[in-house]
C-alpha cells in the first residue's frame, strides 16, 4: 500500500508584494500623523491626554452612577460609556423582539399578517432613523400628559418628562437577593447542560421547567422567612415632579424605541430569509408527524434559523451600537454627546476623537467576537 504524500509545506515568509503593500500603507499613515503633529506644534498645541484628569464643569442629562460637574473628564466619559451601553442593550432587546415577531408574521399563513409585516418593514427600512427619532420625540412631548396629570398604572407613572418606576433599595437584602439569583442561574445552567448531554446520550431527558421555577423561587422565599425581604423605593408626586424610584427619561425611551423599530425592520428581513432557507420538506415532515404549528416553529424552524442568521445579525447589532450616536439629537448624554462637549471645552478634538473611536471599536469588537464564538459553536454542534 502506497502511503499518502505529505502535505506541501506552508509558506511562512511574507511575499514581496505583500511586504511592499504593508510598508506603503504604514509610510502613508506615518506621514499623515507627522503632518498633524507638525500643524499642532505650529498652532501652539501640545498633544496629550493629561486634560482628562481636569474638572469637567458640566452636567449630564442622566447617569447610572453618581456624577457632578466637579467630576473629572474621565468620569464623564465613563458616564457616556455606561449610558451608551445601557441604551444599546435595551434597543437590542426591543429590535430583536420586534424583528422576531415581524419575521414570523411575514411568513404566516394569514395574508393580513404578511401585508402588515411587509408594510412595517418597508416603512421603517426606507425612512432615515434620525427622522423617525425626531417624529417620535415631538409626538411624545406633545402627546403625553404633564407630570401632574401623569398616566399611572399602580406605582408606575408616565409623563412627557419620563417614566418613573419602583426601585429596590440598595441594602444588604438586595445583594443577598442578587447573590441568590446568580447562584440559581448557575445551578440552572449546570442542570440544563446535564439534561442536554443526557438527551444526546439516551434520546430522553426529564422536564426541567418545574425544577427551574422552584430553584429561582427558593432564595427569595428563604430570605423572606429570615425577615430579609426586598425594600422598595416607590415614586411619590411631590411638588412638580416625582420623588423616589428609578427614572427613565423621555429622551432615553424615544431613542430606544426608534432604534428598536428601525433595526427591528432590518432584523425581520434577516429572520425571514433564514426561515425561508430551511428546506420545506422538513416542515412538511414535521406536520405529517402530527406536530402543531407552534411545535414546528419552536422545534424545527427556530433552531435551524438561529444557525443561519447569527452572522448577519452580528452586523445588525454592531450597526445598532454605532447608531446610538443619534441620541445627541435629543440631548441624551451618550458617549458622542459628552465627547462633543469635552471637545468644545478643551479644544482637544484629535485626542477626544481617538478616545471615542477606540471605545466604540472595543465595544463593537467585543460584541463581534462573542457572536462569532456563538456562530462557531452552533456550526460545530450542527456538524456532529
Amino acid at each position: 500500500m502506497i502511503s499518502p504524500s505529505p502535505p506541501p509545506p506552508q509558506q511562512r515568509r511574507l511575499p514581496l508584494r505583500d511586504f511592499v503593500l504593508l510598508a506603503t500603507v504604514l509610510v502613508f499613515f506615518t506621514l499623515i500623523a507627522l503632518n498633524v503633529l507638525d500643524n499642532m506644534h505650529r498652532a501652539g498645541l501640545t498633544p496629550g491626554f493629561a486634560f482628562l484628569g481636569q474638572r469637567a464643569g458640566f452636567d449630564v442629562s442622566e447617569a447610572l452612577f453618581s456624577y457632578s460637574a466637579d467630576s473629572t473628564y474621565v468620569r464623564v466619559i465613563l458616564v457616556g460609556i455606561t449610558n451608551t451601553l445601557f441604551l444599546a442593550a435595551v434597543s437590542l432587546i426591543l429590535a430583536t423582539a420586534a424583528g422576531l415577531l415581524v419575521g414570523l408574521a411575514s411568513i404566516a399563513p394569514s395574508k393580513a399578517l404578511r401585508l402588515l409585516a411587509q408594510a412595517y418593514v418597508e416603512l421603517f427600512r426606507n425612512i432615515p432613523k434620525l427622522l423617525i427619532l425626531l417624529v417620535l420625540y415631538v409626538a411624545a412631548v406633545g402627546g403625553l400628559p404633564q407630570v401632574r396629570q401623569a398616566f399611572s398604572v399602580g406605582p408606575v407613572h408616565l409623563s412627557n418628562r419620563s417614566v418613573v418606576i419602583p426601585l429596590p433599595v440598595n441594602d444588604m437584602a438586595l445583594w443577598l437577593h442578587i447573590g441568590g439569583f446568580l447562584m440559581s442561574t448557575l445551578l440552572v445552567a449546570l442542570l440544563a447542560r446535564r439534561n442536554r448531554r443526557l438527551r444526546e446520550r439516551t434520546g430522553n431527558a426529564p422536564q426541567l421547567l418545574p425544577v427551574m421555577i422552584a430553584i429561582y423561587i427558593l432564595p427569595p422565599v428563604v430570605l423572606a422567612l429570615l425577615s430579609m425581604p426586598l425594600s422598595w423605593s416607590v415614586p411619590v408626586l411631590s411638588g412638580f415632579d416625582f420623588r423616589g424610584g428609578a427614572r427613565l427619561t423621555l429622551q432615553f425611551m424615544v431613542i430606544a424605541l426608534t432604534l428598536g423599530l428601525y433595526h427591528g425592520a432590518q432584523i425581520a428581513e434577516v429572520i425571514r430569509g433564514g426561515i425561508e432557507a430551511i428546506p420545506k420538506g422538513q416542515i412538511e415532515a414535521a406536520r405529517a408527524l402530527g406536530l402543531s404549528s407552534l411545535q414546528v416553529t419552536r422545534l424545527i424552524v427556530l433552531p435551524q434559523t438561529l444557525r443561519i442568521i447569527v452572522p448577519p445579525m452580528n452586523n445588525q447589532y454592531v450597526n445598532l451600537i454605532k447608531n446610538t450616536s443619534i441620541a445627541i439629537a435629543v440631548g441624551y448624554s451618550d458617549l458622542m454627546s459628552v465627547s462633543g462637549t469635552i471637545i468644545n471645552q478643551t479644544f482637544r478634538p484629535l485626542e477626544m476623537m481617538l478616545v471615542t473611536m477606540a471605545i466604540y471599536l472595543l465595544i463593537c469588537l467585543g460584541l463581534t467576537s462573542a457572536l462569532n464564538r456563538v456562530s462557531d459553536r452552533l456550526r460545530m454542534r450542527e456538524g456532529r
